[in-house]
C-alpha cells in the first residue's frame, strides 16, 4: 500500500520513525505503539472505543511449530492506555473453525464462549465481541475506530452513496447490524465482493481500515479519516445554518458557570433518586451551539447512532425546559418546575424499556438521564463516578458532532429504538457489568474537607478518596495546596478530586469553593471541619487578636462552611453527613488554654445544635475528637508545642511520649487514626446515628463523654 502523505489538517500524525525502528520486528509492540497513537487523539476514538489487532507467528507451546496467532484489544480497557496485558491472543486457524459450529444469528451469544477454545496465550484478556470482526478479515494490521468525521457519514441517510463517490469504490459499506459473529462474516462477504478495498464503513458505526504493517495500517487510517473530515468541512454551512441556526443565545461565561454550580445539586438530587450519581459540567462551544439551535427539539430526542456513544449516554438526553434567564433562586418552586420533567423522561425510559424488552431482557436499569441539557447554559452528565460522567461528555460531543456532520451533507438517522434496545440490554453487556469490581464504601459522595492539604485534614480526604468518593481539598496556604493536589493527582488522577483556596472566615470564599465542588462533581455528601489553628497562652498573655482568631476560625468557619454545605444537601435533598474535628479539650479544662478550649467547646455544642436541626433532612452530624495529632500538623509550626510543653513540664521533644503515656493505651495517636474514624461514622454502618462523640485520643478518662 503506498504512503501518500503525512500531513493531516483534521488528524494528528504522531508516528516516530525512531520509536517505531526500536520495536521493528516485534509485531505486538507495533500493535500496541500503533494503538496508543490512534487513541491518544480523540478525533480518531473515544474513551474506551475500538480496538486494533494484529497477526504473526509464534510458536505453539504444545507442538513447537509456528502458528498465525491474532493478537487484539481485549474487552474493555482503552487505545491510549493499551499495554500487552490488555490484548487477547488467539490462534487463528481454530477462530476461523467456530464457522463450522456456528447455528446462526439468533444462536449469536453462544460463539462468545466459543473463543477462550481459541486462546493462545493463558494470560489473555477476555477476547472482546469484536474478535472475529478482526479474525475474519485476512490483513496483519486492522483498526476499528469510531471517528466522529467517519460516523457522520455512516449515520447519514446517504451514508452509503456519499462512501461509494467520495473513496471511488475503495471504502465497503456494510449495513448496522449488532457486532458479533454475523458481522464478521458480512465484512468478509464485502471483502470477498470488493477485492482491492482499503477499509468498510459500517452503517451507523464506525470504520474498520487496515495494512500489511503497523505503519501502512496507521496511515492507512488517518487518511480516510482525513478525507471524511474534509468533505464535512467542505460541506457545513452550504445547506444552511448549522442546525437550523440560533434559537437564542448563550449567557456570559462567568453567568453560565453560576447557573450551573446553582443548579448541579438539584438535578444530582434528582438523577439520585435509585443510586447517589457524581456530575460533570461543559459549557463547550460545541455543545452550545448544538442547545441554542433551532433544531435542538428535533434531533435530541432521536438519540445516538454509534452503540459506544448511547452506551454511554442513554437512549436520549432530558432538555430541560427552563430559560437561561430563569432565577433558580427559590429552589422549592425550581424542584417543582423540574419534578414533571425528570417524571416524563424516567416514564418515557420505562415505556422504552417495555415496548423493546425480550423474554430474558434484564431487569430495567436506573431510567434517571444521564445527560441533561440546559439551553444557554451547558451540559450537565450523571453517573456512578467522575470518570464516567466525563466520559459520557466527551461521547455527547461525539454524538452532536456526528449529527452536525450528517445533517450538513445529507439528513442524521439514529439506530431504530429496537437495535439499541437489543445493545442497551444484550445479555453480553449485562454479563459484563455483572463482572465489574462492587463499588467501593464512599462511591458516588463527594466530600469536602477543610484544612485538607496536609496533617488530619489530608489524611481525611486520602480516605474518603481511597473509599471512593470525590473530594474537594483546600487550604488558606496555597503553597501548601498546590502539593498536595500534585500528590492527590498522582495517587487518584485528575477525576478523583479537585483542589481551592479556602478561608473558612469568608463566606464569600466558601461559597466560591462549593461552587467549584457543585461544577465538578454536583454537589457535597459530606462536609468534614478539620480546619483549625491553636494558640496556647496563660490568661493573662493572652490578647484580644489571639481570642478573636480562634474563635473565627474554629467557631465561625465551622458555622458559615456547615451553613453553606447543609444548603447544598437540602437541593440535592438525599441527606448527607457534617463531620467536625473538634478535640479533647473541648471535655477537660486544662492550663494555659482559655481560648482555645473553650472555642472546641462551642465547636462541640455547635455540633449538637445542627445535629438537633438537621436531622428531618436526614443529615447527620457527628463529631471526632483527636487529642495530640503531631504527625504533619501546622500547629507544632506555631509556639503551641512550647505553651503545652511549658504547661506540662517537659520539653517539646518529649511531647510526643508524654502525651502517649498520659493515655490509658499509651499509644501516639497518627492522622490516619482520625481519618479511620471519620470513615466509621460515615462508611454506611452508622446511617442511623448523630448527634454523637468519638474520640480518637488512646483514652483520656477525663475526656470520656459519659
Amino acid at each position: 500500500m503506498s504512503v501518500t502523505t503525512t500531513k493531516f489538517k483534521h488528524v494528528s500524525y504522531l508516528w516516530d520513525e525512531k520509536k517505531a525502528a526500536e520495536l521493528a520486528g516485534d509485531e505486538v509492540a507495533l500493535l500496541i505503539y500503533r494503538s496508543n497513537l490512534l487513541g491518544a487523539d480523540l478525533r480518531l476514538t473515544n474513551y474506551g472505543g475500538g480496538n486494533t489487532s494484529c497477526k504473526a507467528m509464534a510458536k505453539d507451546p504444545l507442538t513447537g511449530k509456528e502458528t498465525e496467532v491474532m493478537w487484539v484489544k481485549g474487552s474493555g480497557g482503552d487505545l491510549g492506555t493499551l499495554k500487552r496485558s490488555g490484548l487477547a491472543a488467539l490462534y487463528v486457524d481454530r477462530l476461523l473453525s467456530l464457522k463450522n459450529v456456528y447455528r446462526g444469528i439468533e444462536f449469536e451469544d453462544e460463539m462468545v464462549e466459543l473463543f477462550n477454545h481459541c486462546i493462545y496465550d493463558l494470560a489473555s484478556k477476555a477476547p472482546s465481541i469484536d474478535t472475529p470482526l478482526h479474525g475474519f478479515l485476512p490483513f496483519a494490521h486492522i483498526d476499528h475506530l469510531h471517528p466522529d468525521a467517519a460516523i457522520a457519514i455512516a449515520a447519514a441517510k446517504d451514508g452509503k452513496k456519499i462512501t461509494q463517490e467520495l473513496f471511488n469504490g475503495k471504502i465497503g459499506w456494510v449495513e448496522w447490524q449488532r457486532p458479533g459473529f454475523d458481522l464478521g462474516l458480512k465484512l468478509r462477504q464485502c471483502l470477498d465482493e470488493n477485492p482491492g478495498i482499503r477499509g468498510i464503513m459500517l452503517g451507523s458505526h464506525g470504520l474498520f481500515t487496515w495494512g500489511d504493517t503497523a505503519y501502512e495500517s496507521y496511515i492507512n487510517t488517518l487518511e480516510v479519516i482525513e478525507r471524511c473530515a474534509q468533505y464535512l468541512e467542505d460541506h457545513i454551512g452550504k445547506k444552511g445554518p448549522v442546525f437550523g441556526g440560533a434559537k437564542l443565545q448563550s449567557l456570559p461565561k462567568e453567568e453560565r458557570l453560576k447557573k450551573a454550580a446553582e443548579l448541579a445539586p438539584v438535578l444530582r438530587g434528582f438523577c439520585s433518586s435509585k443510586t447517589k450519581m457524581i456530575g460533570h459540567f461543559t459549557d463547550d462551544e460545541r455543545v452550545l451551539e448544538f442547545i441554542n439551535s433551532k433544531d435542538l427539539d428535533r434531533l435530541a430526542p432521536m438519540g445516538t447512532s454509534c452503540p459506544d456513544h448511547f452506551l454511554r449516554t442513554k437512549i436520549s438526553p432530558l432538555v430541560l425546559e427552563l430559560g437561561a434567564k430563569d432565577s433558580l433562586e427559590d429552589v422549592v418552586a425550581l424542584k417543582d418546575k423540574l419534578a414533571p420533567q425528570f417524571e416524563s423522561y424516567r416514564k418515557m425510559y420505562a415505556e422504552y424499556y417495555d415496548s423493546c424488552k425480550h423474554p430474558n431482557s434484564p431487569a430495567m436499569r436506573d431510567p434517571n438521564p444521564v445527560v441533561i441539557l440546559y439551553p444557554g447554559v451547558g451540559m450537565f452528565t450523571f453517573s456512578k463516578d467522575k470518570q464516567t460522567a466525563r466520559v459520557a461528555a466527551e461521547f455527547y460531543i461525539n454524538a452532536i458532532n456526528v449529527m452536525k456532520g450528517a445533517e450538513a451533507v445529507s439528513s442524521y438517522t439514529s439506530l431504530p429504538r429496537q437495535e439499541a434496545f437489543n445493545i442497551e440490554y444484550w445479555l453480553l453487556e449485562e454479563a459484563k457489568l455483572q463482572r465489574m469490581p462492587k463499588p467501593k464504601a464512599l462511591s458516588g459522595r463527594i466530600a469536602l474537607v477543610t484544612g485538607s492539604a496536609g496533617g488530619i485534614g489530608k489524611a481525611i480526604a486520602r480516605k474518603m478518596a481511597d473509599e471512593g468518593a470525590c473530594v474537594i481539598i483546600n487550604d488558606n496556604d496555597e503553597t501548601r495546596l498546590e502539593a498536595a493536589k500534585k500528590e492527590f493527582l498522582s495517587s487518584y488522577g485528575k477525576d478523583a478530586f479537585v483542589g481551592e483556596v479556602l478561608d473558612v472566615t469568608s463566606a464569600e470564599r466558601i461559597g466560591k469553593v462549593y461552587a467549584a465542588g457543585a461544577l465538578a462533581f454536583g454537589g457535597v455528601d459530606i462536609v468534614v471541619n478539620c480546619a483549625g489553628l491553636s494558640i496556647s497562652k496563660p490568661l493573662q498573655d493572652h490578647t484580644e487578636k489571639d481570642w478573636d482568631i480562634l474563635y473565627d476560625v474554629l467557631v465561625k468557619g465551622q458555622f458559615l462552611v456547615t451553613q453553606a454545605g447543609v444548603a447544598i444537601m437540602r437541593k440535592q435533598g438525599i441527606g448527607g453527613d457534617v463531620l467536625n474535628i473538634v478535640s479533647k479539650n473541648a471535655l477537660v479544662s486544662g492550663p494555659n488554654n482559655a481560648a482555645y478550649g473553650s472555642a472546641k467547646a462551642a465547636q462541640l455544642h455547635l455540633s449538637r445544635l445542627n445535629a438537633a436541626e438537621l436531622g428531618a433532612d436526614r443529615i447527620r452530624v457527628n463529631v471526632v475528637n483527636p487529642d495530640a495529632v503531631i504527625s504533619d500538623s501546622k500547629i507544632w509550626e506555631s509556639g503551641w508545642a512550647e505553651g503545652r510543653a511549658k504547661a506540662y513540664g517537659v520539653t517539646v521533644a518529649e511531647l510526643p511520649a508524654y502525651y502517649a503515656k498520659r493515655t490509658l493505651l499509651n499509644e501516639i495517636i497518627l492522622p490516619e487514626d482520625i481519618a479511620n474514624a471519620c470513615f466509621v461514622l460515615v462508611g454506611g454502618l452508622m446511617n442511623k446515628s448523630t448527634g454523637n462523640v468519638l474520640n480518637v485520643d488512646g483514652g483520656v478518662a477525663m475526656a470520656f463523654v459519659r
